[in-house]
């Protein structure tokens, strides 16, 4: 099982705990799976077949290219990290 970490203000609009275990062999198969139990992540997540242009994934530490397809084995640490933007 997946261990799966969010940003806060994603925590803030669903309701999802900050760190959270899930079932699934891939990214898309987590976000699945954690929507059933919280309805709405997805749609923070992912746009079409893909992951929002502004949110990336860290699995055990390395942010990861391929999005969704990208693999958790067992016990992965899987991180969406979204970009920060500003300036002055």
């Amino acid at each position: 099982m997946a261990t799966l970490f969010l940003p806060r203000r994603l925590t803030e609009l669903t309701g999802v705990p900050a760190s959270i275990s899930v079932e699934g062999a891939t990214v898309r198969q987590l976000i699945a799976n954690l929507e059933r139990s919280y309805p709405g992540i997805r749609e923070q997540l992912v746009e079409g077949d893909r992951l929002k242009p502004h949110i990336s994934v860290a699995i055990d530490g390395v942010v990861r290219p391929l999005g969704l397809l990208e693999k958790a084995e067992g016990a992965s640490e899987v991180h969406f990290i979204t970009a920060l933007s500003g300036g002055a």
